[in-house]
């Protein structure tokens, strides 16, 4: 598994030295870092093992001015190089790192007490047992740059610690905070960084927020080397085409699309050093941003000054003059209030505790996804307490009510309209783009793009004495005008009447005789029509018009002629 390890120690310790000694490259690669003699930016190279272990390395700076930078670098390492210089022991960057990197949550690392030739045996010795209390754990190595002695027992104890650290990132989606970016003649802008999570290929459609900017890899690279996948854990260069490196800065991240949130607030679990103030800043991945903290006990609402990408359970770093603390994302896009009694819900952790508390409205996957709260694994356990139709994601109390408001709506239709007991679909439910997904768990019939009850039919009910006078009427007339237009729909649904005209209608008799006649008939005539079945001209003529509109006949002139599809019977 692809890991990175960071350096961290006091200012002039023997850092970039040892770096230098291990790897065979120099970090230091500015003009002023060289004619200064200090680390300012990080610095990066492979630090090959032996036995097919290969680490990727960030050196970063010492100087207490330049601690945002550290963190920059520390975020997103799997294990730590600490580096004392043996004459001078641990000082206050050395015990600041420390911190810091205890904040971010990396936890496994071995110490390096360096420039061991220039003490004697008894100075030695007592840096090496304030390394050991220092970090305790860890495997302290006497080292020097200078002559390479301890070098190998360092290059073992860091195998050791390999075979320990790490974290399982793989399956998480694409995320890399960006520490640099840069142009290359002939190539364009690349952005460096440590791949958090997920994986990265040539082709690959990825987005820069929080800026927005839609992008794909056109190449990839581990440590100068072009890969056809570079994976979490890994020091990474991507080629973005289409992209001023002037539109770049560090902080913003590389993401796979629709999977992390770009946020202007975080809600966290604190972890103090000292008191936090209300006013600090957040150093989350490469980006350090001032906030507002609106905290109660243990728990935090960041309000931040410009937006950031975040995810559950993300690590970050408080500081004002000093670190003063750290915190773990609990929701990396919480509403504007802040609730305390929600975040111990969050901490709790329970995916279909989180999910339940969350999904109050419907909701699809994708749209959880892109919160951040979780990794797919835990979201699908989450989702599977809820009810799913289509992409959509309901919760159980929520479409209890729905479907308790849509029955009861039906029943009312079906009692006060028993000719037509069904809603159309339009005016039964809001015109939300779930609404078709939900009409699948609302245990309703759906016919002719009406809901209906379940087992609900059109029925007579007390019109059964109009609908008999009517067709007693029809038996003995031609043509009779309809006063009531939703009896006359029922009748004709049923097959015991043929509407013609403006609220006229036939008999089912009369329209299959008519029907009969046009096969009889040659040309077809109004008046031929009309003195076939012995009935009126106006009547002739509506029967003539239904047939027309049934299909049946098509009007060539004064004449019609009998479709294809027209039939006897």
């Amino acid at each position: 598994m692809p890991l990175t390890v960071g350096t961290a120690g006091h200012i002039d310790h023997g850092k970039t030295w040892l770096v230098r000694a291990l790897t065979g490259k120099d970090t230091d690669r500015l003009p002023e870092e060289q004619e200064r003699g200090i680390s300012i930016e990080l610095g990066y190279a492979p630090l090959d093992l032996g036995d097919g272990l290969q680490l990727s390395l960030i050196d970063v700076p010492g100087h207490e001015r330049f601690v945002r930078t550290m963190v920059a670098g520390a975020t997103g390492i799997d294990l730590f190089l600490l580096v004392i210089d043996a004459a001078e022991g641990a000082r206050p960057q050395t015990r600041e790192h420390m911190a810091i990197l205890r904040l971010l949550g990396v936890e496994r690392g071995v110490v390096a007490v360096t420039k061991a030739d220039a003490v004697d045996a008894e100075t030695l010795e007592l840096a090496l047992a304030e390394a050991r209390e220092l970090v305790p754990g860890a495997d302290v190595v006497a080292v020097s740059a200078k002559t390479g002695d301890g070098l190998d027992e360092l290059r073992a104890a860091l195998r050791r610690a390999a075979g320990e650290a790490g974290r399982d990132r793989s399956s998480g989606a694409t995320r890399l905070y960006i520490d640099r970016s840069f142009t290359l003649t002939g190539i364009g802008t690349v952005v460096t960084g440590t791949l958090w999570s997920g994986s990265i290929s040539p082709g690959d459609e990825l987005r820069v927020e929080p800026s927005g900017l839609r992008t794909r890899a056109r190449s990839v690279q581990v440590h100068d080397l072009d890969v056809l996948r570079a994976e979490a854990g890994q020091r990474v260069a991507v080629n973005l085409p289409g992209i001023e490196r002037t539109r770049l800065r560090r902080g913003e991240a590389l993401v796979e699309p629709g999977h992390y949130p770009v946020t202007w607030r975080l809600d966290v679990v604190l972890e103090e050093l000292e008191p936090v103030p209300a006013a600090v800043t957040v150093h989350l991945g490469t980006a350090d941003v001032a906030a507002r903290a609106v905290r109660e006990g243990r728990f935090a609402q960041l309000r931040l000054r410009e937006p950031v990408v975040a995810a559950r359970g993300d690590r970050l770093v408080l500081r004002a003059e000093t670190t003063v603390g750290g915190g773990t994302v609990l929701d990396p896009a919480p509403p504007r209030a802040f609730d305390p009694d929600r975040l111990e819900l969050l901490e709790r952790g329970d995916p279909a505790e989180i999910v339940g508390a969350l999904v109050r409205e419907p909701v699809t996957g994708a749209t959880l996804q892109a919160r951040g709260l979780f990794a797919p694994a835990d979201l699908a356990r989450g989702l599977a307490a809820l009810e799913q139709a289509g992409d959509w994601f309901f919760a159980p109390e929520w479409l209890e009510e729905v479907r308790a408001q849509t029955l009861d709506r039906l029943r009312q239709r079906a009692d006060s309209a028993p000719l037509d007991p069904g809603l159309p679909l339009a005016e039964l439910l809001p015109p939300e783009p779930w609404a078709p997904s939900v009409l699948q768990l609302l245990h309703v019939e759906r016919r002719g793009g009406k809901a209906y009850l379940a087992g609900t039919a059109p029925r007579l009910g007390e019109k059964a004495g109009a609908a008999a006078e009517l067709e007693a009427a029809l038996a003995a007339n031609d043509l009779v005008r309809l006063d009531d237009r939703q009896l006359a729909e029922f009748l004709e649904a049923e097959g015991r009447l043929k509407r013609v005209g403006d609220g006229l209608a036939v008999s089912t008799e009369l329209y299959e005789r008519g029907r009969e006649a046009l096969h009889e008939l040659a040309p077809i005539t109004l008046a031929g029509f009309r003195d076939a079945l012995g009935i009126s001209r106006k009547t002739a003529q509506l029967l003539l018009e239904r047939f027309d509109a049934d299909g049946l006949t098509r009007r060539v002139g004064d004449e019609r002629v009998l479709r294809r599809s027209a039939t006897r019977g």
